[in-house]
Formats: C-alpha cells, sequence, structure tokens
C-alpha cells in the first residue's frame, strides 16, 4: 500500500501528469528495492481507481484526469496529503455545499434515536480529544457519515463514505497547514441541536454555515501551504 500511496500521491499532486508513462516494474522494482510482484498490486490498486492503464509493450500511463475516480475516499487522502489543487478543492467544497444541507434537513425530520444517539457520541468524542487529533477528526468524520445515513435515501447514504472522507481530509491538511484557526465545534453543536430538535431549516443553516467556515478555512491553508513552499 506504501507504494501505491507514494505513486497515488505522485499523480493526483500533479508530479506525474496525465499522458506520462510511468518507469516500467523492472525499474520501478530495482528503484523502490521491492519485489515486481509488490509493484503490480500497487499498479493494481491505482488502475482500480481510474489513475492508471497499463497495457502489453505500451507501459504504464497516468490516465486523463476526467478518468480518475476522483470521490474515492483513499484518493481523496492522497490528494490532501499532498497539496491538491486549488480547482480541485472549490469542486469538493461546491459538492459539500449541495449535498449536506439538503441531507441535514432530511436527517432532522427522518433521523431515528439510535441515530440521534451517535452523533451526539460523535460529537462528544470530537469534544474529548479535539479535531487536530486522529481520534477527534474520526469522529467528526463519523458525524456527517450518520447525518447522510439518517436521511434514509440510499442513493445519498451512498455518498456517505466520499463526504466524510472529504471532511476528515479537508481538516487533516487545515491542521497541518495553519496553527491559528476557527473552532468548528460551536457549529457542529448547533447542527446537532437543529437535528435533534427536528427543525429542517435550521439544520440546513448550521450546515451551510459549518461548510462555508470549512471552506475558507481550507482555502486559507492552501495560502498557507504554497507559501511554505515557495520560501
Amino acid at each position: 500500500m506504501t507504494i501505491a500511496r507514494d505513486l497515488g500521491i505522485a499523480i493526483v499532486t500533479g508530479q506525474r501528469e496525465p499522458g506520462t508513462i510511468l518507469p516500467s516494474e523492472v525499474e520501478l522494482a530495482e528503484r523502490l528495492h521491492v519485489s515486481r510482484s509488490a509493484i503490480r498490486e500497487a499498479l493494481r490498486i491505482l488502475t482500480a481507481k481510474g489513475l492508471v492503464d497499463s497495457r502489453p509493450k505500451a507501459g504504464t500511463r497516468v490516465r486523463e484526469r476526467n478518468e480518475w475516480h476522483l470521490l474515492d475516499p483513499l484518493l481523496l487522502a492522497w490528494m490532501f496529503e499532498g497539496e491538491p489543487p486549488r480547482k480541485f478543492v472549490h469542486s469538493l467544497f461546491q459538492l459539500r455545499m449541495i449535498v449536506e444541507p439538503a441531507a441535514a434537513e432530511l436527517a432532522a425530520i427522518s433521523r431515528s434515536a439510535q441515530q440521534l444517539s451517535r452523533m451526539g457520541h460523535a460529537l462528544e468524542e470530537m469534544a474529548q480529544h479535539g479535531l487536530t487529533s486522529d481520534q477527534g477528526q474520526r469522529a467528526d468524520q463519523q458525524f456527517h457519515a450518520i447525518i447522510l445515513e439518517a436521511t434514509g435515501n440510499e442513493l445519498l447514504v451512498s455518498l456517505a463514505a466520499s463526504i466524510s472522507a472529504a471532511v476528515r481530509w479537508t481538516t487533516f491538511f487545515k491542521y497541518r497547514s495553519m496553527r491559528q484557526f476557527s473552532d468548528p465545534m460551536p457549529q457542529h453543536r448547533l447542527l446537532f441541536e437543529a437535528i435533534a430538535n427536528a427543525d429542517p431549516a435550521a439544520a440546513r443553516q448550521a450546515t451551510i454555515e459549518l461548510v462555508r467556515q470549512a471552506q475558507l478555512d481550507t482555502e486559507a491553508a492552501l495560502k498557507v501551504s504554497g507559501a511554505a513552499r515557495r520560501i
């Protein structure tokens, strides 16, 4: 997985551009001091995510960006372990702004007592561990996934892994790049209270404010990261 991760990060962050032919299996194995079977497994993972295409005699080529599985949770992780393109970040938050406020509205109407309890527990974990920690970020990821689950809409639920991964990895990137940032916990609590009170309008508005602030923070982190890279 480490080989796939390193190659994946190089591709999604633009170090290896679409159309580029990767080194052969033999060359990669020698360069990385691993077996050819390990290289083949890494390429299989990248192929499954739409990043590369391997053909006999033609080699392994990086595919065009529009062929990538951009909402794959692992691909999102690779994107934010490097420095994601600003256009991609903008598109990701556009998607969140389209999906999550509507999902919160539905969740406020449809959530079960068990789902509300799980949301509350995730919120407690976030507060206890803090969003700079791995545990806190996982709890944040779970909180957002449960909201999508609570809609009862199977198509929205199918987006849960992607949306919650986007939440986690933008948070990871933000805290890795910046020391000062806004506290998202009050807005999370407002969202939880709106869903608990079965208030769809308040749930929608709380989500809009939460996603908007997350976008502003992530864009600020991109500026900091870019400035540091240029020094």
